[in-house]
């Protein structure tokens, strides 16, 4: 940064309104302080400041040039200023690149991919602990016979639960299963005791207000064996 003397304005050197500079090399360095520079030439008591002051005592004919003068240095101070404090930085960032130590052998770190949903992490841990006692999971279709979702499991045709209010129906027949208690008849259609089966998943019901949706998800166990 150069470093300037001023003079003051006066009648007798009215063409001397701007910073007179004398060239020195720029600071060099991390502790080289462009703030105290900015402060000693562009703040509120600075240099520039006074001689801004000070051009009343012009005529007024010069009074123009000298502000235009005045403003020409105070850019340039300005954009000294903020070159100084970019090579600053950069000094920084590499002194603090040169004192880490980074292995680039080490292998990326993967992106994250949120959490479990807590339905999924609730179903998991179930399937877990009722694994242990010997249990297996058993799945079965979402989309079920009006045999398997009812008939089988003796609910009679006017049972309310049959009603278009409370089970979606499709037009050929077949309706999203109510429960997860077909699984339970597909099970034991496909073998004989010991059965024993938990039965999670998705099920469906016309139900829609403050605590319930249409769809939920529910689990239920089955255990036959002979005596």
């Amino acid at each position: 940064m150069s470093r300037c003397a001023t003079r003051p304005l006066s009648a007798r050197s009215p063409r001397r309104p701007r910073p007179l500079c004398r060239a020195e090399p720029a600071p060099r360095g991390v502790d080289a302080p462009p703030g105290r520079v900015r402060v000693a030439y562009l703040g509120k008591k600075g240099a520039l400041k006074r001689q801004l002051k000070s051009l009343g005592q012009l005529p007024a004919d010069e009074r123009p040039a000298a502000g235009e003068r005045i403003n020409r240095a105070k850019e340039h101070i300005h954009a000294r200023i903020e070159a100084r404090r970019g090579v600053l930085a950069d000094v920084a960032l590499e002194k603090r690149i040169e004192a880490e130590c980074i292995d680039v052998t080490l292998p990326g770190r993967g992106a994250g991919r949120g959490s479990i949903h807590p339905v999924t992490r609730t179903l998991r841990r179930i399937e877990g602990l009722l694994g242990q006692l010997g249990f297996r999971v058993a799945e079965g279709p979402d989309i079920e016979d009006d045999y398997h979702n009812f008939e089988a499991l003796n609910i009679p045709p006017d049972h309310p639960a049959r009603a278009m209010h409370d089970t979606f129906y499709f037009g050929d027949g077949r309706l999203l299963r109510t429960h997860t208690s077909p699984v339970q008849i597909r099970a034991m259609e496909q073998q004989g005791p010991p059965v024993r089966v938990i039965a999670p998943g998705r099920v469906y019901r016309c139900d829609s207000d403050l605590t319930h949706t249409p769809m939920f998800h529910q689990v239920e166990g089955l255990l036959v064996d002979r005596e």
